[in-house]
């Protein structure tokens, strides 16, 4: 069996139940210093020694170099529900490396990568509801017969792509008694056009962002779509999440690069003749599958929006004297009409985290970093505890770069910031791809913690960050945990209404029990206060059953209905009764 063939649970590279790649994390020295594993990312090899002091003064706790709680060397697989109608005549139709049992698999495919509560119950509790049966589609014809016999037999089936997914919206419903299966898109991932002269690729929907990536640099071309999983998660995957990535001001959200879009459901297949330009043909289609999440069928093939790759790519940072000041900045940049292709804005706690995750430098390297500082701190009278950075990425022609950083640089001096360079950049560019894996390391020490995404109006910015901070705090003292809490915040897209503003949340769970309950109650009241106080339930990670109880504050009683029209229209008898976000009664 070659490699494409392989189920995922026997891939050597990925960890599968964790984040990320096998050979990449962080570990913990017997100096109590960090080090990240591997060679995949620029903080490979790295000794970084101020990573868990900065952690055990924020959080007020202890980390040790063994981990405090040990993940179960046996996980608990409850005994799958076969329709066995369905099992003889999938048997009879499909060759046997399409579909596996096994329970690795199936417990793979019963959670998200990257939902805090889920990896917890994976690694320390144990998950209540497993997939019956994994699948893994190779081509579309596959596709419409698999759902063909799930409507016959009434099976339930489940889209999976990079299971990547933050919403527990991979979950199996704790309620449906039907066999589910999870249906694996990954192997439908070929490259099935490069249109050169249009501008434009068609791929199949299970291809990951940087195996796309690679294919179309190949020939010279990008997609330009870069969310920090895109190593992992796919172009369906994105659509159906609605998704964004860090280059938007050049490139632009999922819904402004795709250009066509087929799913096949239980009613047929929705999909435009041909892609379009643009068109006005009435209700279009294709926007009723963006953010879809899995309810109404299987996403099988996308056409895109390509770019040839930019003649330079360069950094740039500037720091302000506060969080608010940034924001101004920011405001100023988006009415510029320069925004670079990555335009991010950091408050002081994100730089610190940041800067935690740096190595210490010795020598001249070392002078100069100290003399940087005391240029910042001391000369220039930032406040090392209020300061705030926004960090850039640039991409295009020599002008193009030229004309951004002149720009960058007026409206630094309107704002009184100061340049602080391209490694400073790139740096706080890099690093999100790593941000992560943090989440691996402080699990054992009994730590939790999340990123919440939220579109906020520019008027709404700092209060919705005022008011989030002050609840965590209540809330903290509210469940009587230990330490202190963690909360910082960064903005990470701009818009000319609002930005798409990120808030971390973390805090310490040690002698708590069910301590994956609690911080799901936290995080759900953390987004309330965000919806209150003017911000919305998601950005870009979707709906997912995580967040489907505020569907109601964001959607009027006929919005809602409409949801709900679609879903009985193309899937009458809720063969995908995944139950995410507000489809069903």
């Amino acid at each position: 069996m070659n490699n494409k063939k392989k189920f995922f649970g026997v891939n050597e590279a990925n960890w599968g139940h964790k984040w990320g790649f096998k050979d990449s994390g962080f570990i913990i020295n017997k100096d109590k210093s960090v080090t990240f594993t591997g060679n995949r990312y620029p903080i490979c090899g790295k000794k970084l020694p101020n990573f868990i002091p900065f952690i055990e003064e924020i959080l007020g706790i202890q980390f040790t170099v063994e981990p405090k709680i040990e993940e179960l060397k046996e996980k608990h697989i409850k005994p799958n529900n076969l329709n066995m109608g369905f099992m003889v005549e999938m048997e009879s139709v499909f060759d046997k490396d399409r579909f596996t049992q096994e329970d690795n698999e199936r417990l793979l495919h019963s959670h998200g990568q990257h939902s805090t509560d889920e990896v917890y119950k994976v690694l320390y509790n144990n998950l209540e509801k497993f997939v019956d049966l994994v699948f893994y589609i190779e081509n579309e014809s596959e596709t419409l017969e698999l759902i063909k016999l799930a409507k016959k037999h009434n099976v339930c089936l489940i889209p999976y792509g990079g299971g990547t997914n933050v919403t527990n919206a991979l979950r199996p419903p704790h309620n449906e008694k039907r066999m589910v299966v999870s249906v694996d898109t990954r192997r439908m991932n070929n490259v099935c056009e490069i249109d050169k002269e249009n501008l434009m690729v068609t791929v199949e929907a299970g291809i990951t962002g940087k195996s796309l990536e690679e294919a179309l640099n190949k020939e010279g071309y990008t997609v330009g779509h870069e969310p920090d999983s895109y190593e992992f998660s796919t172009v369906g995957g994105w659509i159906s999440t609605n998704a964004a990535g860090m280059k938007k001001h050049r490139y632009g959200n999922i819904e402004d690069i795709v250009q066509n879009i087929t799913m096949i459901t239980p009613t047929g297949t929705i999909s435009q003749k041909q892609p379009l330009t643009r068109s006005s043909i009435g209700i279009k289609t294709q926007n009723v599958l963006f953010g879809s999440e899995g309810n109404i069928g299987i996403i099988t093939k996308a056409t895109l929006k390509i770019h040839e790759l930019p003649e330079k790519s360069t950094y740039e940072s500037i720091l302000f004297k506060d969080w608010k000041t940034g924001v101004s900045f920011m405001q100023d940049l988006f009415y510029s009409n320069m925004v670079p292709a990555s335009a991010r804005l950091m408050d002081n706690l994100q730089i610190r985290l940041g800067n935690a995750l740096k190595e210490e430098k010795d020598g001249f390297d070392g002078f100069m970093e100290k003399l940087k500082k005391h240029l910042v701190f001391k000369v220039k009278g930032l406040d090392p505890n209020e300061f705030s950075a926004a960090v850039f990425k640039i991409e295009g022609s020599s002008s193009e770069l030229e004309n951004q950083r002149k720009n960058l640089m007026a409206l630094a001096k309107k704002h009184r910031g100061i340049l602080a360079g391209g490694s400073t950049g790139e740096s706080g560019y890099n690093v999100t791809m790593v941000i992560a894996y943090i989440r691996e390391l402080v699990v054992t020490q009994n730590c939790l913690g999340e990123t919440m995404e939220t579109a906020v109006p520019w008027s709404k910015i700092n209060q919705v960050k005022e008011e989030a901070s002050k609840l965590l705090e209540k809330l903290h003292k509210d469940y009587d945990l230990p330490g202190k809490p963690f909360f910082c915040s960064r903005i990470s897209k701009i818009y000319h209404t609002g930005v798409c503003m990120y808030n971390t949340i973390g805090m310490s769970f040690e002698g708590v029990k069910n301590p994956e309950d609690i911080f799901t109650e936290i995080e759900h009241k953390m987004r309330k206060s965000f919806i209150e106080n003017g911000g919305s339930i998601s950005h870009h990670h979707g709906v997912g059953k995580l967040r489907k109880d505020f569907m109601e504050d964001t959607l009027s009683e006929g919005s809602i209905d409409l949801i709900k029209g679609i879903k009985k229209s193309q899937d009458p008898g809720n063969v995908f009764g995944v139950g995410n976000s507000i489809v069903l009664d």
